[in-house]
């Protein structure tokens, strides 16, 4: 079973995020904020990583950007979970080292969907 790590500071869209996860059998850890996504990164070793763009303490990509600097983190896929959908946020996100942009609102098959073709992808 693949663990995943949550930051999201809006919590019903946190839980509703953990609850689609769990229901598809995966492990759900979930933060508040993007400190909380990077050091329960750090603490969990997830097999990916699921973080808003804009949260308070670390944003999504400051966040995305700690995790790929270090060298043990560095191979954990992320995913980044946004309402904005502009061309350049998107560039941004795959600029700190996103593998995917996943913009809000999505429905609960399209967010398994992608986190099944994330795994797979970096999964061994």
């Amino acid at each position: 079973m693949a663990k995943i790590v949550i930051a999201e500071d809006e919590p019903d869209i946190r839980e509703l995020i953990a609850f689609t996860l769990r229901f598809a059998g995966y492990e759900v850890i979930t933060g508040n904020n993007g400190e909380e996504g990077y050091q329960l990164t750090k603490s969990e070793r997830p097999d990916l990583v699921m973080l808003d763009v804009r949260m308070p303490k670390l944003t999504g990509y400051e966040a995305c950007k700690r995790i790929k600097a270090e060298s043990e983190l560095a191979n954990i896929p992320v995913i980044f979970l946004s309402a904005k959908g502009q061309e350049n946020e998107i560039e941004q996100g795959l600029a700190a080292g996103a593998e995917e942009y996943l913009l809000k609102p999505f429905a609960p098959d399209q967010l398994v969907d992608r986190v099944k073709t994330v795994l797979a992808k970096y999964r061994k």
